[in-house]
């Protein structure tokens, strides 16, 4: 029993998880997902009761189920790795979401991770219930194949951080831009992507969502494969004093594609405007197939070569401030959606971020308004005050006691 905000921490969920690993069926799948929280079972159920998006009912049809409403996310964010060690695991990912051409040695252990599609940041509400409704037909569809062909299973369905982050009630009255930064630091999940020549790191590479889409049809999420499961090479990196290339292979992200690889070419420069050396990421390269090259020209990346470079959003559309502008034909038939990305291939010490230069100017449109409203109202401000020091007073009074006052009519 789990009281009402209790955090499950990492030891807990081991304790809690001991029998999957003694039972005598050691067949376990792990349903992974971008973001989820307990209030999206509620909210969105609530919210439009004729679309509920949770259908299947494998939770209440099933002999033992256990829900845990909060678990911290250091323990979720090592979860595949703790259980890859906890026994000798056959690992198999489930890309196509088909398993009908599976065959399972129930003699050994074998651990399934299936990587459900991302709930991309930005989409209303509508959608979002749409990408949930979505994945949990494919919960459904799995676990009812594999009872169809009579294999003992267990299910575990979690995601790589939450949805939501719920604020302390002491900590309301905080400090804005401290609170944030606590909340963004303690929703990481998963450590940046690095790249080492022998004891030392060379690339420090992070996004939160990492998503690709092909002729506007084949939608490639590529976050969990590159920082959680790590299904990523990255041999084909190379990093130098003046040139830097990041390269990400991937092998059959979906299905149509056997192979993508993603190149970040980043160069450092002395100009002499500024008289220091400038890091730059020049372009970055899609190569589908080994045949198939898409380039792009980058815009507003870089940063003193000293620091790291952040930006809130990256890709090929023209509402993001740092954007991907195809170079090629092949380039046009790609969408690139990077969020909260930061990179940094240049003066690495302590094998961490340096300081990080946002691609956000100091004047964002938030402060231009400001600035724009306040001059209105100054300016009509200084206009009445100018108008009331122009108020004059009569410099003479009729005086009852005397002879009318007699004001001619040019005065």
């Amino acid at each position: 029993a789990l009281h009402e905000g209790h955090v499950v921490s990492a030891q807990e969920l081991t304790a809690l998880l001991q029998p999957v690993f003694t039972q005598n069926s050691r067949n376990l799948i792990l349903f992974l997902q971008d973001t989820l929280s307990i209030d999206d079972f509620t909210y969105l159920s609530a919210s439009h009761s004729n679309k509920n998006p949770f259908q299947n009912e494998i939770l209440q049809s099933s002999p033992s189920s256990l829900v845990l409403p909060a678990v911290d996310c250091k323990a979720t964010s090592y979860l595949l790795s703790f259980l890859q060690e906890s026994g000798d695991w056959k690992l198999i990912n489930i890309t196509n979401l088909d398993v009908s051409q599976l065959e399972f040695n129930t003699s050994k252990p074998n651990l399934l991770v299936v990587q459900l599609k991302p709930l991309v940041s930005g989409l209303n509400e509508i959608s979002t219930l749409e990408a949930i409704a979505e994945n949990d037909k494919i919960i459904g569809r799995l676990t009812m194949d594999l009872q169809k062909q009579g294999t003992n299973f267990s299910v575990i369905y979690t995601a790589v951080r939450p949805s939501r982050i719920s604020r302390r009630t002491g900590e309301v009255w905080e400090l804005r831009r401290q609170l944030m930064a606590t909340e963004e630091e303690d929703s990481s999940s998963y450590p940046p992507l690095n790249v080492t020549t022998g004891n030392d790191t060379c690339i420090l590479f992070y996004v939160r969502n990492f998503s690709l889409k092909a002729n506007n049809s084949v939608f490639i999420d590529l976050t969990n494969m590159t920082f959680v499961t790590q299904n990523v090479d990255i041999s084909s990196s190379e990093c130098s004093d003046i040139n830097t290339t990041l390269s990400l292979k991937y092998t059959k992200p979906v299905n149509g594609i056997s192979s993508l690889e993603i190149r970040f070419l980043m160069t450092n420069k002395f100009y002499e405007g500024s008289a220091r050396n400038w890091s730059t990421l020049d372009s970055v390269e899609i190569v589908q197939d080994g045949e198939k090259f898409a380039k792009f020209n980058v815009s507003v990346i870089s940063a003193p070569a000293e620091y790291s470079f952040h930006c809130q959003l990256v890709g090929t559309s023209n509402l993001y401030p740092a954007r991907l502008i195809p170079s090629n034909n092949e380039a046009k038939k790609w969408d690139v959606f990077i969020s909260r990305l930061q990179i940094q291939g240049f003066n690495i010490e302590n094998n961490q971020f340096s300081y990080a230069s946002d691609c956000t100017g100091f004047f964002t449109p938030g402060i231009w308004m400001g600035l724009v409203t306040s001059t209105v109202l100054l300016w009509i401000l200084a206009y009445g005050i100018y108008m009331i020091m122009q108020l004059t007073t009569n410099s003479r009074f009729d005086d009852p006691k005397g002879p009318a006052l007699s004001v001619p009519q040019t005065e």
